[in-house]
């Protein structure tokens, strides 16, 4: 896909998501406890979720879509990024989870993901508990260039604890830290997701990061809120220092489910 290609594939995807959504509207995440399928079943197992996603960075805007489908516990999702600095990047991946022992209550979360550039990468996350539950992961990529949404270190182990319950109220801390390149950098996630009745979700997370960047130490706070409706989704995020870099960023996703 060609830069000016894709600049015109993503002004169309935003105008036709703004123009059906005037008057409604939508959160998306990854790497943490995954509590989706819930809300995707409150919300009527709606198969396909859109999302479009703008980022503000300290002297470039950036701009990202993507399509997820979802069948039981298996996705698969396709997408594309784009800034003027790190040019545009296609990616596409798979995620799903399995119980291997149906009365232990162990899920397992295999992940694989591909873009171009020649970058792969997957995880694995094991889960255990309810509504008490423990998590642990394991991330590895090829580190080949990629340009990372989540925020959160990819060739990394991530540790969780919370306490999920039957009507989709969850609160957890979750830790992420790289196990790889050396640099010390850590993310410490405090995450509340409210159910707020008629379908709907509140979700609060609280990042604090620390570790080795391109610039420096890098000690600070972040924060993003999202807001679930039946079929719609918006989330709002701020990263300072995204990817341990010297860039302060700031992300509206927007999207909607059908």
């Amino acid at each position: 896909m060609t830069e000016s290609m894709f600049k015109s594939a993503a002004a169309t995807c935003w105008a036709l998501l703004f123009f059906a959504s005037a008057g409604a509207h939508g959160a998306d995440n990854a790497r943490l406890p995954d509590d989706a399928a819930l809300h995707e079943e409150a919300a009527g197992a709606k198969p396909l979720k859109f999302t479009a996603g703008y980022y503000q960075y300290s002297s470039l805007a950036g701009q990202d879509v993507n399509l997820r489908y979802r069948s039981g516990d298996a996705s698969f999702w396709f997408g594309a990024y784009h800034d003027r600095e790190f040019g545009s990047q296609s990616r596409a991946g798979l995620e799903g989870a399995f119980k291997p022992v149906s009365n232990l209550g162990l899920s397992l979360q295999p992940s694989l993901q591909v873009a171009s550039h020649g970058f792969v990468g997957g995880s694995l996350t094991a889960e255990i508990g309810e509504p008490w539950f423990v998590l642990a992961g394991w991330g590895r990529t090829n580190l080949k260039p990629y340009f990372n949404l989540n925020f959160d270190p990819n060739d990394a182990i991530s540790l969780a604890f919370g306490r999920r319950e039957e009507n989709g109220r969850t609160f957890y801390l979750m830790a992420v830290a790289d196990d790889r390149l050396h640099t010390g950098q850590k993310h410490l996630h405090f995450v509340s997701r409210l159910p707020m009745g008629h379908g709907e979700r509140l979700t609060v997370d609280v990042l604090h990061k620390i570790g080795e960047g391109d610039a420096g130490p890098v000690n600070a706070w972040g924060a993003s809120v999202a807001y679930d409706w039946k079929d719609w989704f918006v989330r709002l995020a701020s990263d300072p220092r995204q990817n341990f870099s010297a860039t302060n960023a700031m992300r509206l996703s927007v999207g909607t489910r059908f």
